[in-house]
């Protein structure tokens, strides 16, 4: 009979890591997967200003820490790619590309990744300007007082976008359409922002600069003329695309394809829990997710004790 763990964590983002960590400490047989390097989303940032205990610290050096603190309990970090998670009775199994595992609990935290452009400069000038994240990146020296872009028309780029401009000069909204899609309040609000200037109709074309980004070209879909706009820094909210097509049992999503939790990390499935950005919630930070994390490993050891109800809590999610 192959080895069953208690609980196994998808994912090496600070949210998996401290699920990792916690259940470690409470003497759980766990093991934590991860495809690619730990760190999640913080490995697509330069530096961390909003983590407290650290004024600014370098991404990687901020992940070192997490990863040797969670092997100091005995956690284990294991490279592969899980590709598929079912529910076989009471037990999960998770086939990997390196075979099938098996737990009693799993803790989803698989997170999820920004929507890319695509355009001429987008990918070379990542972390040098382009950024994805207004609340990581924008309170940055390097766009402090400086003119920037924000790319999409919905919530998200209208609410980051008036957030930016706490640090910016000026802050451009390029949006393809001549309306947004954006609620009426956000907008009224961002009209009334004398920061926020709106380039409709118009799309985001190239990137560009010497080491960091100097300028962006912006062609107006009308009328098909290309401008090209001095700016600092280019923030792109086109969507964001949550990994949860890995479980393939039956599982309570919004529409957006974000899994839906309780207070628990809880999600509709017994024994499943989900954690960090691939959860439904209002923001996706570093603290967040460590949050997350930790409330999961502590559900998930009393689901398995028998102390947390078992009974599809998330049946009540709406």
């Amino acid at each position: 009979m192959s080895e069953i763990y208690d609980i196994i964590v998808v994912g090496a983002g600070p949210g998996g890591l401290a699920a990792g960590l916690y259940a470690s400490r409470a003497k759980m047989k766990s093991v934590v997967l991860e495809k690619e390097l730990p760190g999640g989303q913080i490995n697509k940032t330069g530096f961390i200003e909003d983590y407290p205990g650290f004024s600014s610290i370098d991404a990687r050096e901020l992940v070192d820490k997490m990863v040797a603190h969670v092997k100091e309990f005995g956690t284990q970090i294991q490279s592969t790619d899980a590709t598929a998670i079912h529910k076989n009775g009471e037990i999960f199994e998770i086939q990997t590309s390196e075979g099938v595992l098996k737990a009693k609990a799993i803790i989803l935290a698989t997170g999820g990744s920004p929507n890319y452009l695509d355009v001429k400069g987008e990918k070379e000038f990542w972390r040098k300007g382009v950024s994805y994240c207004a609340i990581c990146d924008g309170p940055l020296p390097i766009f402090r007082n400086k003119p920037m872009i924000v790319v999409g028309g919905g919530d998200a780029a209208l609410e980051e976008g008036m957030y930016l401009t706490k640090h910016a000069s000026k802050v451009h909204l390029v949006h393809r359409r001549d309306e947004f899609r954006a609620s009426p309040i956000i907008q009224d609000r961002a009209k009334e922002n004398p920061k926020m200037e709106f380039v409709l109709n118009s799309a985001l074309e190239e990137v560009g600069g010497s080491d960091l980004v100097e300028w962006a070209k912006v062609r107006n879909l009308k009328s098909g003329e290309l401008t090209t706009i001095p700016v600092n820094g280019v923030f792109i909210y086109i969507g964001f695309t949550p990994n949860s097509a890995i479980v393939k049992d039956p599982l309570k999503k919004d529409e957006l394809g974000y899994i839906l939790t309780d207070q628990n990390m809880q999600t509709s499935i017994p024994g499943l829990f989900a954690i960090g950005d691939v959860r439904q919630q209002l923001t996706k930070q570093i603290t967040n997710a460590v949050g997350d994390g930790t409330t999961a490993a502590v559900a998930a050891e009393k689901y398995i004790h028998g102390s947390l109800q078992k009974s599809p809590i998330g049946a009540g999610l709406r």
